[in-house]
């Protein structure tokens, strides 16, 4: 693990900060330095499951996190696509108002060349499948943090389904309660343990 994934992993804002100057000022990619945010992320992820870190870590390195991202914004913009790959539909799902690791996503898809629609935060069940007829978007994020939001993903592919669209759209879920447990449950196409990862899976539904 780099030195900056570490610094993330402890919660060293400062440090983390710091790094990622360096790093950018050392032509170091956008993309280089998120991955290893990722590694970073991962291991906070991890220390949460073993109930070393609780939920005011979690958000606090989403929050260390967003700092990062809106240092690298100018850079992914450069690199961005002019051409559109694809709509990519995001929010978080009702009873939940996180937003850090929906943003996140939401930079990383706009700079890789995706025109994402940003559902926002606490969107009711009905929204989403009315947002993918609306849009045609063949790609629809599901984000929650907390771990008694999940189920409502499921009730949103339940959705889709009752309203005859479910094969239209390919339903990514991400978020600190997910896994590959939960996306079997809830019926989705993909689990994106990290940003990256649903960049990638966006990029595979386009292809």
């Amino acid at each position: 693990m780099g030195q900056l994934a570490e610094a993330l992993r402890d919660l060293e804002e400062e440090t983390v900060i710091e790094l990622v100057e360096t790093g950018i000022k050392n032509g170091q990619s956008a993309l280089e330095i998120i991955s290893e945010c990722n590694a970073g992320m991962v291991a906070v992820g991890e220390l949460f499951s073993q109930n070393q870190y609780f939920l005011s870590e979690l958000i606090y390195s989403g929050e260390i996190l967003a700092g990062v991202m809106a240092k690298l914004e100018p850079l992914l913009q450069e690199t961005g696509a002019t051409e559109s790959k694809g709509k990519v539909l995001v929010g978080t799902v009702k009873g939940d108002i996180h937003d850090i690791g929906k943003n996140i996503v939401i930079s990383l898809l706009r700079g890789s060349g995706f025109e994402v629609i940003d559902m926002g935060v606490d969107v009711p069940t009905e929204e989403f499948a009315k947002k993918v007829k609306e849009t045609g978007a063949k790609a629809l994020g599901l984000c929650a943090l907390l771990n008694f939001t999940y189920p409502e993903m499921k009730t949103v592919i339940e959705t889709l389904q009752a309203t005859g669209i479910r094969n239209d759209v390919q339903v990514i879920i991400g978020g600190a309660p997910c896994n590959e447990q939960v996306r079997e449950y809830a019926g989705a196409d993909y689990y994106a343990p990290d940003a990256l990862a649903a960049v990638n899976l966006c990029k595979k539904i386009y292809q």
